[in-house]
């Protein structure tokens, strides 16, 4: 089952509704140390960066536990920003650190923020991506951004290139929505929730 983290910055409810249109079995914890008895982690969230302090150093310790279990985590959006070690955003706020290097506001050279359908640049094989071709539209709602660094699988290019999607082992992060992002989307979700039935809870 996958434990999908509600600390209060994203929408819910149409995760929910996209995890069950994959048939995938998932929870909300209500405390950290629920998380050990999930075989997979979502972190999804939307808006600022200093949103993510509500996951304290309990949380913080639970995800990080999860994943040097080997279990599966997808971060989205804000969630995937929190991979990293911070956010030029909130800059006293840390990341979790998993990913090297902070978000940052995208160049205002066209309308910030970047809001609609935009491409996927495949830069790298990945397994989260899995059947899902370059060029294929998602759906972002964002202003800040990760860099492209060797955890960058896809980009996307709006003001600048950024890293539309993340993977290093078994953590892996979309900038964008999969949730809003029709077919592609979900068959996305469909390949972490595949991840999760190979995990064991601890």
């Amino acid at each position: 089952m996958i434990a999908l983290v509600d600390y209060g910055a994203g929408n819910l409810t149409s995760v929910r509704k996209a995890l069950n249109a994959v048939d995938a079995k998932f929870f909300s914890p209500a405390s950290p140390a629920e998380l050990a008895g999930a075989r997979g982690v979502i972190v999804p969230g939307v808006g600022h960066f200093a949103a993510t302090q509500k996951l304290d150093e309990d949380w913080r310790a639970a995800i990080l536990s999860t994943i040097e279990a080997g279990k599966p985590l997808l971060g989205i959006c804000l969630g995937l920003q929190y991979l990293f070690e911070g956010s030029t955003e909130a800059p006293s706020v840390p990341g979790l650190g998993i990913l090297k290097g902070r978000c940052t506001l995208l160049p205002p050279t066209q309308k910030v923020p970047h809001v609609g359908w935009n491409d996927l640049r495949i830069v790298r094989t990945s397994r989260l991506l899995a059947g899902i071709p370059g060029g294929s539209s998602v759906y972002f709602t964002h202003s800040y951004a990760a860099p492209v660094t060797d955890a960058c699988v896809a980009a996307t290019d709006y003001t600048a290139p950024f890293a539309a999607v993340v993977e290093s082992g078994n953590v892996f992060g979309v900038q964008f929505h999969p949730e809003k992002s029709g077919e592609v989307g979900l068959n996305l979700l469909r390949s972490f929730a595949s991840f999760t039935s190979l995990a064991s809870p601890c």
